[in-house]
């Protein structure tokens, strides 16, 4: 057994630079990729053509390692955060355990020193019986290697497509607590793992610990695909009009569903004396070509390559790419080979499993000892080719911000913390919390809009819902929240008169009751005077003095009606208001229906549910009424009152007004203006307005929709369109989605998880960003948001026996998780 110190190949960490015993001098980053899905074909070229750049500006004798590190992980729950909330402890409870796959990529550069000889099978530093550091002399050479590697930087932070971040020395050396670079890629570490010590056994294989471990390496050009790009296309996500891109070596990455390190080597040499050692092997082929066809065809080849070099101006270097894999179990080996195989087939590449110079390739691989490779396994290509190979994506990340809401990862189901409210602002990717969402029936649309609505109330936000179809009944029992709706036995009511505690009589607050008034008053083509306006206003002042005076008396319209019959008939009796001002025996005529014993005694009267300016959840149900020609005006009126005055009033406060179908009932009401009004305005009082819409032609044949909703929502949100494949040009167009949306879009739901039942939604976020995630929920947010009328049905039922909606969804799941029929 040998001790590791002995044969290290880092000699020590100085200047945040790795030295090695031959010399080598490596600094090493941090490197943040795209999320996968998420870049365009042109963001894939434009990535590619900045590596390219910064790959040019470093100096002969340097090589490029990149190493990104995918390790499994298991979610651990977060019962603290969740706190009481029953839905939240759920849905910890579900993603606990779920497994996943953690990226990590690290970019070293390191310098030869001059005169270093190079590596290879039969010789390597591993295999000196002593070695001694070499003391870099040349302080010039150094400062040019510094400012080659931050030029490569500042050329990657330019390109805006990934960022760079400079490893300190804790980092590569690590700390008590903490492991280094070195010693997680020894010990095959996890991220914020803690540091264990593993023997490492390179007789009959590689194998670290309890960890079996196979390499599998590109190190030959005849092994290699014909052609490489930039990007290629995802099968699974793509369709016959739509081609969902990820980068060509991902299959190596995020796509490859198992421990891996996934290494790429550049070789940089002296570009004029590589062209000559080739135009001198291009002889010796020429001149034994008449012997053997195969020496024809390398001349042949060989000629193409100066060619390409000379005439395009190419940089040739020397590559290798290899995947280390490892896995617990030796029984588990068999299916590792088969998801490398197959994952280097769907690049067109021959996998090589590599099996006598394993020990030295992965000895190579240590940070900061790159320079040692064998270069017999490596090959000649271009910069240009070779960075094809290298991967360009991360798997999706959670937001940074405190407020968001919970999606999945769509590979995994990993659960993310995503913000499409506050930090799209923070970032320039929007002006507004606007949101627009589409998605026809069984699309998901309505668990992702409970999912929503939830998350931001659980965070704070007042939340006003007009919906037709009782989808947020649950949600709303759930939260203790008012309930609005119709029925024979239940008729809607409200109280517009009642101010509650800590409210006033401002302005808004009169405007609003006049204009019911007026609403209940005159129909829609009559006009009123100017005269009749003050007449009423006076009315409303007065009825508040009266009140003041008698505390006795309940606000509402009756005690309103009463007081107009009674105490301001007397006022006009005294002639203070004439009587071709204001015709009140008219307006007490038309009113009466509203009053104790009319028609609709009920809508103006209520005596609970009052205080709607602090109540944070409110629903507004208008199924029964949104063909009513009476109803539906005052209930609008109302609802629109009730939000002004929340958005107005609660300083600090998030709030959101989310309308469903029905607003195409309200702007037939003559309230299309203030919806326009309020997208407009609704963002600089920290709000946010939400429309839901089933149909992609109501996108179309509405104008509100297109010149309000559209144009003033910068947080597009899609469910399935599938069935609008054929004919989603019109609303691309309209909706002005770029063809990586697009293809987004329609590869929504088509490799689904079998063993899991979610939809998955695509979110936009001012054209700056989009990406689809899952609505993957547990079982008892199912039950909650669920619109099944059978199960809703079954929730009520279980609600009503166990006396509480939660007690009752806890009970229900219980029983079908332990397999009950219950459905």
């Amino acid at each position: 057994m040998i001790e590791i110190e002995k044969i290290l190949p880092v000699w020590k960490v100085e200047r945040d630079a790795m030295i090695s015993m031959s010399g080598d001098i490596t600094f090493a980053w941090r490197v943040e990729h795209a999320e996968t899905g998420t870049l365009s074909q042109q963001n894939f070229e434009a990535q590619h053509l900045a590596m390219v750049k910064a790959v040019r500006v470093l100096l002969p004798d340097t090589v490029l390692h990149k190493a990104d590190w995918y390790t499994k992980g298991k979610v651990k729950a977060d019962f603290v955060r969740a706190g009481d909330g029953v839905l939240s402890l759920a849905s910890e409870r579900f993603f606990n355990e779920r497994p996943y796959l953690d990226h990590e990529c690290f970019l070293f550069i390191t310098l030869k020193p001059l005169a270093r000889k190079l590596s290879s099978s039969a010789y390597a530093n591993i295999l000196r019986k002593s070695i001694s550091p070499v003391e870099v002399k040349d302080e010039k050479r150094y400062k040019d290697f510094v400012s080659a590697c931050g030029q490569f930087e500042r050329i990657i932070a330019d390109s805006g497509l990934m960022s760079m971040r400079r490893l300190l020395e804790p980092e590569l050396c690590g700390t008590a607590n903490t492991a280094g670079i070195i010693e997680k890629y020894l010990f095959l570490l996890r991220p914020n793992q803690q540091p264990v010590i593993r023997d490492i056994h390179l007789r009959d294989g590689l194998r670290v610990g309890d960890q079996h471990c196979e390499l599998y390496t590109l190190s030959d050009a005849a092994d290699l695909p014909a052609f490489c790009g930039s990007r290629i296309n995802y099968d699974k996500y793509s369709t016959d009009r739509s081609k969902y891109s990820i980068g060509f070596a991902s299959p190596l990455g995020q796509f490859l569903d198992c421990n891996h390190i996934y290494s790429q080597y550049l070789f940089i040499g002296d570009a004029h004396k590589t062209i000559k050692a080739l135009e001198a092997k291009k002889l010796r082929l020429q001149s034994l070509s008449a012997y053997s066809r195969e020496n024809a065809i390398s001349r042949d080849a060989c000629n193409d390559f100066l060619n390409e070099a000379i005439g395009q101006q190419r940089l040739p270097v020397k590559a290798h790419f290899n995947v280390l894999a490892w896995a617990d179990n030796v029984s588990e080996l068999a299916e590792l080979r088969n998801k490398v195989g197959s994952a280097m087939a769907s690049m067109d590449a021959v996998c090589k499993q590599e099996t006598d110079g394993a020990a030295q390739i992965w000895f190579a691989g240590m940070p900061g000892n790159a320079a040692d490779f064998p270069m017999n396994d490596t090959f000649d290509t271009f910069a240009e080719q070779a960075v094809c190979f290298f991967n360009m994506e991360t798997s999706y990340r959670s937001s940074m911000s405190p407020f968001g809401i919970r999606l999945g990862d769509r590979t995994s189901g990993y659960p993310l913390h995503v913000d499409i409210s506050d930090e799209p602002i923070l970032r320039g990717w929007t002006t507004n919390r606007n949101k627009f969402i589409i998605g026809p029936s069984g699309s998901g649309k309505s668990f992702f809009t409970n999912h929503m609505v939830r998350s931001y109330y659980e965070q704070g936000a007042h939340v006003v819902l007009v919906d037709v179809g009782h989808s947020y009944k649950g949600l709303c029992d759930l939260m203790g929240g008012y309930y609005f709706t119709y029925s024979e036995k239940s008729p809607i009511r409200f109280n517009p008169f009642y101010i509650a505690e800590g409210d006033t009589l401002d302005t808004e607050k009169k405007e609003s009751i006049k204009t019911l008034l007026m609403t209940l008053w005159k129909k829609d083509d009559e006009s009123y005077t100017r005269s009749e306006y003050v007449a009423i206003s006076n009315a409303l002042t007065l009825y508040y003095e009266y009140l003041g005076l008698h505390p006795d008396v309940f606000p509402c319209f009756n005690s309103f009606y009463e007081f107009l019959m009674e105490e301001y008939l007397q006022v006009l009796e005294d002639g203070k208001v004439q009587e071709r001002n204001f015709d009140v025996d008219n307006f007490l005529y038309v009113l009466n229906p509203y009053y104790k014993g009319g028609e609709f005694d009920y809508l103006l009267n209520a005596t609970s549910n009052l205080d709607l300016l602090n109540e944070r959840f409110i629903v507004f149900e208008l199924d029964e009424i949104k063909e009513h020609a009476i109803l539906l005006p005052i209930v609008t009126i109302i609802i629109m009152e009730v939000f002004i005055s929340k958005m107005r009033k609660l300083k600090g406060v998030r709030k959101m007004i989310l309308l469903e179908e029905v607003w195409k009932a309200i702007s037939r009401e003559g309230t299309a203006e203030y919806i326009k009004y309020l997208f407009k305005t609704v963002r600089k009082f920290f709000g946010e307005a939400v429309v839901v819409t089933q149909e992609i032609e109501d996108i179309i044949s509405s104008p509100i929709v297109k010149q309000a909703i559209i144009n003033n929502s910068d947080c597009k949100i899609l469910l399935d369109q599938s069935k609008y494949q054929n004919k989603f040009d019109d609303v691309q167009a309209l909706m002005g989605l770029t063809g990586k949306e697009k293809a987004q879009i329609l590869s929504m739901n088509k490799a689904n998880d079998p063993t899991k039942k979610y939809k998955e939604v695509f979110i936009s976020l001012g054209g700056q960003q989009s990406k689809v995630y899952r609505t993957e929920v547990s079982l008892e947010e199912y039950l909650c948001y669920s619109t099944e009328e059978k199960e809703k049905m079954k929730v009520q039922e279980y609600a009503a026996k166990y006396g509480d909606i939660r007690k009752g969804i806890a009970v229900l799941a219980a029983e079908l998780r332990n397999g009950a029929k219950i459905f």
